[in-house]
């Protein structure tokens, strides 16, 4: 049996706190990505607590009558509690160096942990057709996990919101970028 896995970095955002909602720009992406998804069968929707993520998918989960899961461990991965003026310099070191850390932040490894098991979990459930919510930099190192080639630059080109399809038949995995 073929199972897929929608990987969807939300829609666009009015900040980086895990209250930021969507901009008046990102409810209108909710709504296309509700579209997107109106002929595919779905049978699972889980994501990030963080409220962009959620808003990115309500109109799809009020239209296929199916409830969000929050999964803490799709929550957007913290490179530091303190403020790094040249945060974007440090957030690179990351892609480099798996282990790299900040005060109070999380390894690049430690967070592409936590996201490979919520879709290795996806994968081994009953349902055919999941999809998954969650942010740019966790969303790039699962990518990063699956291929190792994906780097920083990859992280850069992401849009928001954006879609990979991650399929699974006979236990080997392949992806496509399935947003245009």
């Amino acid at each position: 049996m073929v199972k897929h896995i929608y990987v969807i970095r939300h829609c666009e955002a009015q900040g980086q706190s895990s209250a930021a909602p969507l901009t008046e720009d990102g409810l209108h992406q909710a709504g296309d990505l509700a579209g997107f998804f109106a002929d595919i069968k779905i049978d699972r929707i889980i994501a990030s607590p963080f409220l962009r993520a959620i808003q990115t998918i309500e109109p799809l989960s009020n239209r296929k009558d199916i409830n969000i899961e929050i999964d803490e461990r799709l929550s957007e991965r913290i490179l530091s509690t303190r403020d790094l003026p040249d945060w974007y310099e440090k957030l690179q070191a990351t892609f480099t160096d798996m282990e790299l850390k900040f005060e109070g932040g999380e390894s690049s490894s430690e967070a592409m942990k936590r996201i490979v098991h919520v879709v290795e979990e996806a994968f081994q459930s009953d349902a055919e057709h999941s999809i998954i919510v969650s942010h740019g930099n966790i969303i790039t190192l699962l990518l990063k996990y699956y291929n190792n080639d994906v780097d920083f630059q990859v992280w850069g080109n992401l849009s928001n919101p954006d879609i990979f399809q991650f399929s699974t038949k006979h236990n080997e995995i392949t992806i496509e970028r399935v947003w245009k």
